[in-house]
C-alpha cells in the first residue's frame, strides 16, 4: 500500500463553515504582500471536531512547555531548538 498523505503548509484559517454536520476550515497561507491566500481545505464530521480540538490544545501545551524547559535550560545568547518531537 502506497502513501497517499498530502502535506499543506497553512500559518492560519480563512473560513470556517458547518453544512450537513461537516465542518469545513479553508486553510491560509501569508502570501507575498502578508495578505492570507487559501491553500487547502479541512473537512472534519462535526461529532469529531471537539475531540480534534482537544488533541490541537494538547499538543500546544506540550510545546509551551518544552519551550519553556528550553529557555530555562539554555544560556539567554543561545536560540531555541530547531525543532523537536513528542511521543
Amino acid at each position: 500500500m502506497s502513501d497517499t498523505r498530502v502535506t499543506i503548509f497553512a500559518d492560519g484559517i480563512l473560513d470556517a463553515s458547518v453544512t450537513y454536520g461537516v465542518a469545513r476550515l479553508t486553510l491560509a497561507q501569508t502570501g507575498a504582500e502578508g495578505k492570507p491566500t487559501p491553500c487547502g481545505q479541512l473537512v472534519v464530521p462535526l461529532v469529531q471536531l471537539p475531540s480534534l480540538v482537544t488533541s490541537l490544545s494538547g499538543l500546544l501545551k506540550q510545546v509551551e512547555t518544552r519551550m519553556k524547559e528550553q529557555q530555562a535550560a539554555s544560556a539567554p545568547e543561545n536560540a531555541a531548538p530547531a525543532a523537536f518531537r513528542f511521543g
